[in-house]
């Protein structure tokens, strides 16, 4: 093999996680604009209709962003009405997150969006099981090396 063949794009994994990314972000936008809100605002919608109240710093580390990129994408979730931010009153640097009764009824809306979006993929729901065990255990990986 030649030195430099690991330079070329085919050659590259993070090139087709960062397309397949892409390209299944572009996917859901049709579905989550029927709901009125982005991506990352579902995100934060899942981890809440599972876990019902959450503090900021537990979203984000269960969604592995910094509190930075998730207080504006909050407030902006608190003027839609989806979402109450309110200060701890054991300890005011932390903020609660709860739904409010509209964040929780767009549950009953959402949950049509999951098998629309795998029929867009067009591969067996196996393969697609599959296929998040070993980014899960990709993430765990080079999640220790960072």
């Amino acid at each position: 093999m030649d030195q430099y063949e690991w330079l070329r794009l085919d050659a590259q994994l993070c090139f087709r996680l960062y397309a397949a990314s892409r390209s299944i972000t572009r996917c859901y936008q049709p579905l989550l604009a029927e709901l009125d809100v982005t991506y990352p605002q579902y995100l934060v919608l899942m981890v809440l209709w599972e876990h019902g109240t959450s503090t900021v710093k537990g979203i984000g580390q269960r969604l592995m962003l910094d509190s930075g990129t998730l207080t504006p994408l909050l407030k902006r979730m608190e003027q839609t009405g989806l979402i109450s931010r309110k200060r701890s009153a054991a300890d005011e640097r932390e903020v609660q997150i709860a739904l409010t009764d509209a964040g929780l009824a767009l549950r009953e809306r959402a949950v049509a969006v999951p098998p629309a979006l795998f029929d867009q993929m067009g591969m067996p729901l196996e393969d697609l099981k599959q296929l998040r065990t070993l980014l899960d255990q990709l993430i765990e990986n080079t999640r220790e090396k960072s």
